[in-house]
């Protein structure tokens, strides 16, 4: 098979008509791959993305052919898929106010164009979830962009359609994640067209890498809740004197531990499953 990209998380192989979507246990922050991996990560953001895929195939169609058919050293973390045209947006949707959602509200009380009402603070729940798009840099930072922005980028038609199934399965994500006690506060999405132009989820789908998740028992708004997801290592690497640039500082073990802690809280909690 041939490498036909390497992600800062996921690597792509080429065999034949397919794609092997391989994901690692690196970790990155501010866009920098950290030296230190988290064990076990890779093999349960896959797990969690095929669990969601499963639930939410009523909504779109995904790009997952296999998870079985795999080379063996792969098994768990890798999926054989579909070959997509990936669209040039990332596809974000917001039920809660944090990170830079947050950032971008108190420049103006918008974020992706999208006015918000006053007052709000960190960790808001918002009236209703919003569309708040943004680039999909190939190097650098992704930026916010409007939905008027997308529909330039990639016609009426197809952003009206994937607005409204971001929203979907936010809103079915957010739905399943709470009965567990579990709040889902933003992810972020990938959409491609598949050979015959079908319009297809690729990638991963609310894992805690794309994903913010909080306890739900934590949550009050003003302070930020206690983070199921990757939050926990930006959070340490924001208190080191450093630039932001590779190859960034290795990780203690006892954040690696908490890290790999709130995945496996993640996924035993979603799935009802013990984690093997």
């Amino acid at each position: 098979m041939e490498l036909v990209h390497s992600g800062k998380v996921r690597d792509v192989y080429a065999d034949g008509d397919d794609l092997i979507l391989v994901a690692s246990d690196r970790v990155s922050v501010y866009d920098v791959v950290l030296p230190t991996e988290i064990p076990d990560k890779g093999r349960i953001l896959t797990q969690i993305s095929l669990w969601w895929f499963d639930r939410l195939a009523d909504v779109v169609p995904h790009h997952v052919i296999s998870a079985t058919d795999v080379p063996e050293e792969w098994a768990g973390r890798a999926i054989r898929c579909r070959r997509l045209t990936m669209l040039p947006v990332e596809w974000i949707a917001r039920g809660y106010l944090a990170g830079l959602g947050l950032a971008e509200y108190r420049k103006g009380g918008t974020v992706s164009g999208v006015a918000l009402p006053p007052g709000l603070v960190e960790a808001s729940r918002l009236p209703e979830p919003i569309f708040t798009p943004t680039t999909k840099a190939t190097e650098g930072h992704d930026e916010f962009i409007t939905y008027d922005d997308v529909v330039d980028e990639i016609g009426a038609d197809t952003a009206a359609e994937l607005r409204a199934t971001t929203l979907e399965i936010y809103r079915r994500g957010a739905a399943v994640a709470a009965e567990r006690g579990i709040i889902i506060a933003d992810t972020k999405l990938e959409f491609g067209r598949a050979a015959d132009g079908t319009l297809v989820l690729g990638d991963e789908v609310l894992t805690p890498d794309s994903s913010r998740f909080w306890p739900a028992d934590d949550w009050t708004p003003g302070r930020l809740p206690h983070s199921l997801d990757k939050q926990y290592v930006r959070d340490w690497s924001s208190t080191l004197d450093w630039d932001r640039t590779a190859p960034g500082p290795e990780i203690p073990q006892e954040v690696v531990d908490a890290t790999r802690a709130r995945y496996v809280e993640v996924y035993e909690r979603l799935t009802g499953d013990r984690w093997k």
